[in-house]
């Protein structure tokens, strides 16, 4: 794996830093937050991922001699060195002073609302958003769509097996993510090695086809596999593939073994899937499961079950590690508040724009979460950390792209979600070898916290993120300063 993750950047960040350090700003202190303006896959929630990777890679972030070397070879457009003496030489002995606060992996989250907030010289912050962007948007997608596809399959084991599909060497952090997104497992061998996830497999068509007949291939594989055997039986007849997979069955109860699972990856599945259990029940092979492949994804799991198919188990490739009916999650990381030498109270900081959508939230962010009394989420709460409502505050959230929506959340019990992931120097997050699974765990408590509505896999209910009152009122005021409107 990659062990060198200071150029993993865009050209623009290292340029700003040489900037912020030539101008005398370097070291002014800033606050970013990373989060993302719609729901993906235009569903009712998220699930964020990504920050075990985002802690490891702040461990490593350093510049190599083989990094500055390289910097030293860059030409700017209009002639001579990109980066000057000064800054490659301010590199070699660069270390990271940043505060890095996150959501738990496995949280349920939504759009508008920080999930991670990098605090530090402003050099420093600037530096780490493409990486940041990158793994933690990437992973929450993927992680999002696996708890969507789990949703659908009611609780029956989904293995994610898209490594071959996958974009290049993403299919490492899809397979992590797909996990902690709810599925059971995953064919991805270097993926659970690294991040210890449980792995599966069957074999493919080409086994079947080396062989003389699919009989031999099957008889074959229950003999090197006998604890492992799940057959795929439509090579070449899915019915013929079924009687041969039976007759390999009953040779191996006979052996006091067992077939696992047969597999179907082509054809009108739901059709096949029920058929299969039928010729199994008939043959006295009831507790063989039934699996199905074949470009899978949350609707058409949702419509196979919806005919009544008697599946166990289901295998998604594709449409799983490469997010397929959305390429990214839109995450984006602005600027909310600097704070310059000598001062002790942060300034706001706001990006205004033509679209609602893309204004900013000024402040120190966090974001409480509210609960109702029977375990239900509530409202979702973005606050000032330096400005947060006491218990005897009104406790109101105001939509951010409708200040007429409102929500009372006074009286009701919460938590803050963002959580240290990084402190002088150092990772911080708590972290276990199956992390992974605990994330996994998290991810589903908090779904279950959602209502049945807001799961719906078509026109769910929008969950209610808001700002703090005062915060609302305070970004209101700064929009009407800096485009000089009137309050009056």
């Amino acid at each position: 794996m990659i062990s060198d993750w200071a150029l993993y950047t865009d050209l623009y960040q290292l340029t700003m830093a040489q900037g912020y350090l030539e101008s005398g700003a370097g070291d002014e202190q800033a606050t970013f937050n990373m989060y993302f303006r719609d729901y993906p896959f235009q569903g009712g929630y998220a699930i964020a991922c990504g920050m075990a990777q985002l802690a490891d890679i702040l461990d490593a972030y350093r510049f190599s001699d083989d990094d500055r070397s390289y910097l030293a070879t860059l030409e700017a457009p209009g002639g001579g060195k990109l980066f000057s003496d000064a800054f490659l030489e301010y590199l070699r002995a660069f270390e990271l002073d940043v505060s890095v606060d996150a959501v738990p992996e496995g949280t349920v989250v939504f759009p508008n609302e920080p999930i991670v907030r990098v605090q530090g010289p402003i050099m420093q912050c600037q530096m780490l958003e493409t990486m940041l962007l990158n793994c933690v948007s990437f992973q929450t997608l993927i992680a999002t769509k696996a708890a969507r596809i789990c949703q659908a399959a009611g609780g029956r084991p989904v293995t994610e097996f898209g490594l071959r599909r996958a974009q290049g060497l993403g299919g490492i952090w899809a397979s992590r993510a797909a996990v902690v997104g709810g599925c059971a497992s995953t064919s991805n061998v270097l993926a659970g090695k690294e991040f210890d996830l449980p792995v599966s497999g069957t074999h493919s068509h080409s086994w079947v086809m080396s062989f003389p007949d699919e009989l031999a291939a099957f008889r074959a594989y229950a003999k090197v596999a006998p604890a492992n055997c799940s057959l795929l039986v439509d090579t070449y007849d899915v019915e013929q593939g079924l009687r041969n997979a039976i007759t390999v069955g009953l040779e191996m109860r006979e052996r006091g073994e067992q077939l696992r699972a047969i597999r179907i990856d082509s054809g009108d599945l739901a059709w096949l899937a029920k058929r299969a259990r039928t010729m199994l029940d008939d043959a006295g092979l009831a507790e063989v499961s039934i699996m199905l492949t074949n470009d899978l994804d949350e609707i058409l799991i949702q419509s196979i079950l919806d005919e009544g198919a008697p599946v166990d188990i289901w295998g998604v490739g594709t449409k799983l590690a490469t997010a397929f009916d959305q390429p990214t999650l839109g995450g984006v990381y602005k600027l909310s508040a600097i704070k310059v030498a000598g001062d002790e109270v942060w300034t706001d900081r706001l990006k205004i724009s033509e679209s609602t959508t893309k204004l900013t939230t000024p402040g120190v962010l966090d974001v409480r979460r509210y609960y109702n009394e029977d375990g239900k989420i509530a409202g979702d709460m973005v606050f000032d950390i330096h400005a947060a409502p006491g218990a005897d505050d009104e406790q109101v959230i105001v939509d951010p792209l409708d200040s007429l929506r409102r929500k009372q959340l006074s009286g009701k019990r919460f938590e803050t979600l963002l959580r240290p992931l990084f402190r002088d120097g150092r990772s911080v997050l708590a972290r276990t070898k199956a992390d992974a699974l605990d994330a996994r765990a998290r991810a589903r408590e908090g779904l279950a916290t959602l209502d049945e509505s807001q799961l719906r896999m078509l026109n769910p209910h929008t969950y209610p993120v808001g700002l703090e009152r005062k915060l609302h009122d305070r970004r209101q005021r700064l929009v009407a300063e800096l485009r000089q409107i009137s309050c009056d």
